[in-house]
């Protein structure tokens, strides 16, 4: 099947011995108790095979509210994948699952959600620094008005968090973000780490620059997220978003998905071109 027929948000891709896999929020009713997610597997980013459920949220008791954003990864000999679902308490949190293939079955794998406790977080994504794991992720706008991304230690079994979250910046702070009116809400959403050619940190993050859906871009200083930052200029702003980049046959691409319209959704994959100090669309 084509990306045109495929209905997901927030792809996300990983290429292993010649195989692309897929993963993504079904789209249906914008994420709500889908009951889990699936993989797509393509030899080429053209021809993608039919859904394969990866993991049951129902089966697994996360199937309340969010199904959202898996990310897969790779880590000391397992799959993980970090996605976001309803805790106890009736927040969003990011969970990790655990699985010994791309193909899964991926099962619950932290001691419930790796995000604090007491906050609406989304869109864990993970991160190696110096060999300590991190999870990058989104304090949400729906429980602080101003959202932010932060980061926290994760134990180095992936099963709970370590020590306190540090946040990076608020999505009111870059210089191409309009301020609005007192009480309105600003949206950081699918953060992603990317480390370039010459050992620059990079991260993609998502927002609503003049009221259209974006990814936008932060380098840090010195190769690390303990260090400063600064925000780049938007690499698109046309409706799209929460993307991550992968490396190809043919090289580096972006993905993420467009329109921003619950309902028609569907990934798109555009080639970019790794210049050391940044990114940019080839």
């Amino acid at each position: 099947m084509k990306c045109k027929k495929i209905n997901i948000r927030d792809p996300f891709v990983i290429y292993e011995n010649g195989t692309y896999y897929m993963y993504g929020t079904r789209a249906k009713d914008f994420g709500i108790k889908t009951g889990g997610f699936d993989v797509y597997i393509s030899a080429d980013l053209d021809e993608w095979s039919e859904p394969h459920e990866v993991f049951n949220s129902a089966q697994a008791g996360l199937n309340k509210g969010s199904n959202w954003a898996p990310e897969v990864h790779f880590y000391k000999g397992a799959y993980y994948m970090f996605a976001t679902f309803i805790k106890p308490d009736g927040l969003r949190g990011t969970y990790i699952l655990r699985a010994d293939s791309p193909l899964g079955t991926f099962l619950p794998h932290s001691e419930g959600s790796a995000t604090p406790d007491g906050w609406e977080c989304l869109d864990g994504t993970f991160y190696v620094e110096n060999g300590e794991p991190y999870l990058v992720f989104s304090h949400e706008h729906t429980q602080i008005i101003d959202g932010t991304i932060c980061y926290i230690k994760l134990s180095g079994d992936l099963t709970r968090a370590e020590g306190e979250p540090v946040t990076l910046f608020s999505a009111s702070e870059p210089h191409y973000i309009e301020k609005k009116p007192e009480g309105e809400h600003y949206v950081t959403d699918g953060p992603f780490m990317f480390r370039t050619k010459s050992g620059e940190l990079l991260m993609l993050w998502s927002t609503f620059p003049k009221g259209k859906y974006a990814e936008c871009l932060v380098r840090f200083e010195g190769g690390s997220i303990k260090n400063g930052f600064v925000h780049l200029d938007p690499l698109t702003n046309d409706d799209g978003g929460h993307g991550m980049l992968f490396r190809a046959e043919d090289g580096l691409y972006l993905t993420f998905h467009r329109p921003n319209t619950s309902g028609s959704e569907h990934p798109v994959f555009i080639k970019v071109e790794d210049k050391g100090d940044t990114i940019a669309l080839a």
